[in-house]
């Protein structure tokens, strides 16, 4: 059973940065995408970005230009760079792995809270 750990959120001030890190239980090669997803209170979960086997990514047009996506297929590892966060920021940001349609994996997710 794939499992998936995520780490890095906490609090940090409008305009700071935070890196999310992703841990797969095994190789993330036989991923065809992994990404990030996230859910604020009294909203559905949504898309941040996501980023194929081959490098593809793909980002909400709300966080595009700040936030960046990426990998380490050799650590097992997936990683979101958040930079200028804004309070709209704030939720639970969830990791999410998809060997198919039918074989989709998500982590327990991670609070960010972007708060002066």
């Amino acid at each position: 059973q794939v499992q998936l750990v995520e780490s890095g959120g906490g609090l940090v001030q409008p305009g700071g940065s935070l890196r999310l890190s992703c841990a797969a239980s095994g190789s993330i090669l036989s991923f065809i995408y992994m990404g990030w997803y996230r859910q604020a209170p009294g909203k559905q979960r949504e898309l941040v970005a996501t980023i194929t086997s081959g490098g593809s990514t793909n980002y909400a047009d709300s966080v595009k230009g700040r936030f960046t996506v990426s990998r380490d297929n050799a650590k097992n590892m997936v990683y979101l760079q958040m930079n200028n966060l804004k309070p709209e920021d704030t939720a639970v940001y969830y990791c999410k792995a998809a060997r198919s349609a039918l074989a989709v994996y998500w982590g327990r997710g991670t609070q960010v809270t972007v708060s002066s």
